[in-house]
């Protein structure tokens, strides 16, 4: 019974100490992803970092490949609970959509992730190469752009001269990517105000009552 106990302890204790270092390695590979891309992952650069082993991350992860997908897994789930769940926490309408806006800014403009948003960064070199990292982008970025068009949609009546949701979720979804890209090339959180300001712009041309539009923003 006592040796029994104290395997399972044993195995529970390597169990443990298998997901921190797996959990620390990915904190460190999204943040050096986003700033030199996917490509740019380094199992030594990670060990180095980590204080581990390169024997110790393939352990972990296997091929460079499979540390690729674990690490947007990880990023996924970050940007849930930086931008999605927050969103999700504002009542439905208007207030909910101009809460993905100004969150969704907020997540870039304080870098969640070091090189700003990490799905824009890693876009960039797999958007014209198959497999499974461009796969698992693909399904991602299209759950986002739904999810967005799925705010806009739940804001209808409080968008009254709303024509097109498909196309207002895609002009809300390119004025957050320019704020994100200028400020990166730039160094600066004048793209950040711009588009905040184009974002209110737009919403109130689409029929957004300006009182509600300031309460929500307060």
């Amino acid at each position: 019974m006592t040796l029994t106990g104290t395997t399972t302890e044993r195995v529970d204790g390597r169990r443990r100490r298998g997901d921190d270092s797996r959990r620390a390695i990915l904190r460190e590979a999204v943040n050096l992803a986003s700033v030199q891309g996917l490509d740019g992952l380094s199992i030594g650069e990670l060990a180095e970092r980590t204080g581990g082993s390169k024997s110790g991350v393939v352990a972990l992860f296997g091929s460079k490949l499979d540390l690729q997908l674990a690490t947007i897994r990880a990023a996924r789930e970050t940007f849930i609970a930086s931008v999605v769940e927050p969103t999700l926490r504002a009542p439905r309408g208007l207030e909910r959509l101009w809460k993905l806006c100004t969150t969704w800014l907020e997540y870039s403009r304080s870098r969640t992730f070091e090189g700003g948003c990490f799905f824009r960064a890693v876009a960039a070199e797999a958007d014209s190469k198959s497999g499974p990292v461009h796969d698992i982008l693909v399904t991602i970025d299209e759950e986002w752009i739904a999810f967005v068009e799925r705010c806009v949609g739940l804001a209808a009546d409080d968008l009254p001269a709303l024509q097109n949701p498909g196309l207002l979720a895609f002009e809300l979804i390119a004025l957050m990517d320019a704020a994100n890209r200028g400020s990166l090339l730039h160094g600066t959180a004048r793209d950040y105000e711009l588009a905040e300001a184009a974002l209110h712009d737009r919403l109130l041309a689409a029929g957004a009552d300006p009182e509600l539009l300031v309460a929500t923003r307060k």
